[in-house]
């Protein structure tokens, strides 16, 4: 596995005190592995997990040519004749192959999902139809091609074909997909285990008293609600006092444990504790001061088997460098397929100032305006110790590294939260 030196080589224009947010996602990849571990579940216990290897299909969906409507299936090439009107000489039912023969002038009354019966390939709705005296249907011309309405053996998945690849990370959608193909157990990579603890001196877990210049730890909450949405197995190590041979158990307990780290303050310059002295003492580890706002400061790297990463102390930080950074790289570790993101576009509603040089990471609310336009504002003040704007906000306007002023009514990216946060 690669040292931080040896990946910093292979970047060019690598700067550790002046590190782009885009140069910080391509360390990462770099950094990182998926676990090798994989096990297998049940469809109920899939949901989020990440397929291990390409799932294929066993059947074909669906496994016969069937109806898509409720209605009368018939033979398409009588269509040429224009109207028809066709005698009913049997009905179809989803679950039951129908066995009776069909001539010309001859139709089948269908249900939605039955069997297409031989020598038939189209469906007209019912509603499209007029039942006459003697019990014909009549069919109006031109309202059909040849094979409207019905659905192909095979058309959603073929037998022997993937019908998943590894790296899927499995939602609602991949689930039912799965227990349609009758596969009740997945092949899975294990869940990721990752240990968090804050440090610092000021920092009170719920339970303590107040006390002048000291703050609750709302890092330890937030981070837990991100890595048990992303589906990792979080261990909670609480908060770890400034003192040396706490912190260094605390470090040798989460490498012990864990395959990733997260900790929260003790990265700043000028940190009166002794946090970055413990990292360095115990691991492979590189301080950074990242292009951006905010989050500016971060430590990562290994310690043991164990990735690291240090995350700014105050809160919004915490949050932006987890999602702009950690999350995609837990991902990679999970064995999870990691894309580009996909950023939303809307309209600014108003002015925003920005220098080129560094990526910015405003809270925003989207809204759909009357005319169906989407359009985002601030959720106001930014300051990094402000967690009720995230509150506020479904989403992080991302203002990127040269990009500069926003003028009302331009086009900005939008890193949208469902999902995530």
């Amino acid at each position: 596995m690669s040292t931080i030196a040896e990946i910093a080589a292979q970047l060019q224009g690598y700067d550790p005190q002046a590190l782009s947010a885009e140069d910080v996602g391509e360390f990462l990849a770099r950094l990182v592995a998926p676990v090798d571990e994989t096990e297998s579940v049940g469809v109920f216990d899939a949901l989020g997990r990440v397929l291990a290897e390409d799932l294929v299909s066993p059947i074909s969906v669906p496994p016969h040519d069937n109806s898509a409507m409720d209605g009368f299936a018939l033979a398409g090439a009588q269509l040429v004749r224009g109207a028809l009107q066709l005698e009913v000489v049997g009905t179809a039912l989803a679950g039951k192959a129908w066995q009776g023969e069909v001539r010309s002038g001859q139709c089948v009354k269908i249900m939605t999902g039955a069997i297409m019966p031989a020598g038939l390939d189209t469906v007209v709705p019912q509603e499209f139809t007029k039942t006459l005296a003697d019990g014909r249907v009549e069919v109006p011309a031109g309202l059909l091609q040849p094979g409207d309405n019905r659905r192909h053996k095979g058309e959603d998945l073929m037998e022997g074909r993937p019908a998943l690849h590894a790296g899927e990370r499995l939602g609602p959608a991949a689930c039912g997909l799965i227990a349609s193909l009758g596969i009740a157990q997945v092949p899975v990579r294990r869940r990721l285990r990752v240990a968090y603890f804050s440090t610092g001196d000021e920092i009170l877990s719920l339970g303590e008293p107040p006390r002048e210049g000291a703050v609750y730890d709302s890092n330890r909450y937030t981070v837990h609600g991100l890595l048990t949405r992303l589906g990792c197995e979080v261990i909670d190590l609480g908060v770890v006092r400034d003192e040396p041979a706490k912190l260094e158990q605390a470090f040798r307990d989460a490498a012990a444990r864990a395959d990733a780290i997260i900790t929260s303050g003790g990265v700043s310059v000028g940190e009166a504790d002794f946090t970055k002295a413990m990292m360095k003492k115990l691991g492979d580890v590189a301080f950074w001061r990242i292009a951006m706002r905010p989050g500016r400061p971060m430590a990562v790297g290994k310690i043991g088997e164990s990735v690291l990463f240090g995350l700014p102390g105050n809160p919004v930080a915490v949050m932006v460098t987890f999602l702009a950074f950690v999350r995609p790289a837990l991902l990679r570790m999970m064995g999870a397929r990691v894309t580009a993101p996909v950023y939303l576009k809307a309209k600014s509603v108003e002015a925003m100032r920005k220098k080129p040089g560094r990526t910015e990471y405003q809270r925003g609310t989207v809204v759909r305006t009357e005319d169906g336009a989407l359009e985002v504002r601030t959720t106001g003040n930014q300051g990094s110790g402000v967690l009720s704007s995230m509150v506020q906000a479904n989403g992080l306007i991302v203002l990127h590294h040269d990009q500069g002023n926003v003028a009302p009514g331009e086009l900005v990216d939008v890193m949208m939260f469902d999902g995530a946060v």
